[in-house]
């Protein structure tokens, strides 16, 4: 693993270095294998990303979209990652229809889904199940409880170490998510971290000895590169 910590000005400076890193992951994806796979995050900081890529000129034909998590409620409801990401990106581009691969949120049960997904990303990557596929870019964010995709802190989705997709859990409300393995399997893991309430958390999470369970963005070492993109805010005392 490969690990860069980036701390940015502020938070325009840290969307414009994530466009910069995603274009040129994109373009290497692309040369090399015909293709570019992103697996994106909900919230508030990636919003302003995913406008800013809307306005790019891409090979859309060649770009496929998952979500590394989602909650567990109507692609329409005001919740969703999927509605936040279509508003601002999706829309307003020329994607083809079946390279937008949402999370199924309207199935019977939240266990369900999880498998659903699951079931359809090994088609996707025409994976034997032996090893796990990996996506040429991860996007997450971190909460000030250290979570990341909906993996949080002391939940049985952080034990999950055979599957691709679990179910996670928020005070009780039922979340899809990919698993920490799945993320780790990713040539490329960004971090977009804004804020600075992250920065106990940041603290921990960077620390030589602490809790993976209690701080789960410890458990993100992926195979390839891991980037944390922070702001001013939430980097300042990772500054030497």
């Amino acid at each position: 693993m490969s690990k860069t910590v980036e701390v940015l000005p502020d938070q325009p400076a840290l969307v414009a270095r994530a466009l910069e890193l995603i274009l040129s992951k994109l373009e290497t994806a692309i040369e090399q294998r015909g293709r570019f796979t992103i697996a994106l995050s909900g919230g508030s900081t990636p919003k302003p990303l995913y406008e800013a890529i809307a306005t790019q000129k891409l090979p859309w034909d060649k770009i496929h979209v998952f979500w590394g998590d989602e909650r567990y409620v109507p692609p329409d409801h005001p919740d969703s990652n999927e509605l936040m990401t279509r508003r601002a990106w999706l829309d307003r581009v020329d994607i083809p229809a079946a390279n937008i691969h949402p999370v199924p949120t309207l199935e019977a049960n939240p266990e369900l889904a999880a498998a659903k997904y699951e079931q359809h990303l090994k088609e996707f990557f025409n994976s034997s199940g032996v090893e796990f596929p990996a996506l040429d870019v991860v996007l997450l964010g971190m909460g000030d409880d250290a979570h990341t995709a909906s993996l949080f802190p002391h939940t049985e989705a952080l034990k999950v170490r055979d599957r691709l997709v679990t179910v996670g859990n928020k005070d009780g409300n039922p979340r899809i998510s990919f698993t920490y393995p799945f993320i780790n399997s990713a040539l490329s893991v960004i971090f977009l971290v804004a804020g600075a309430n992250k920065r106990p958390a940041l603290a921990q999470v960077f620390a030589p000895v602490a809790d993976d369970f209690a701080y789960p963005s410890r458990l993100i070492r992926p195979q390839g590169e891991l980037w944390w993109l922070l702001d001013a805010a939430a980097g300042s005392e990772l500054q030497h």
